[in-house]
């Protein structure tokens, strides 16, 4: 598996890439959020310059099964936190597991695959806490 500079677009679209494939391949529907939800231009990255990121990984995977094509749920987990450790800064790690979640859902599915790979990334990237007053949550009966 090639490596990128930390928090560069390219380790950043990977991990999109490694999403999109996860459960063993990609509906049209995920490649489509990625263009609705301008997914490059916010890992700032041109679109060719993604296509080509999601080629390549989808490349590395291929010879890393010797063929066969197994999805990036098969990717072993050194490798997968040697990935998640290219994405440091966690604005960055957050915005990824953002774009990550969009994606998977919209096939209208979330696989097994998709949600063990949302999991670890939430322990990579946790998302910061969110200030909300109690009352907002649960208001009082008058």
């Amino acid at each position: 598996m090639r490596s990128y500079p930390t928090d560069s677009p390219e380790a950043a679209a990977r991990l999109l890439a490694m999403a999109l494939v996860v459960d063993g391949h990609y509906a049209m529907s995920e490649i489509k959020a990625l263009d609705r939800l301008e997914a490059a231009s916010r890992l700032g990255i041109a679109p060719e310059a993604m296509k080509a990121v999601i080629d390549e990984f989808c490349e590395d995977l291929m010879l890393a099964s010797h063929g066969e094509w197994l999805g990036s749920s098969q990717i072993d987990e050194t490798t997968r936190q040697q990935m998640f450790g290219e994405v440091r800064n966690p604005a960055l790690g957050a915005e990824v597991r953002r774009l990550c979640e969009a994606v998977m859902l919209a096939d209208g599915h979330i696989a097994d695959a998709e949600t063990e790979l949302l999991d670890a990334m939430a322990r990579a990237w946790p998302y910061p806490p969110t200030t909300v007053d109690a009352q907002q949550v649960h208001p009082a009966s008058t």
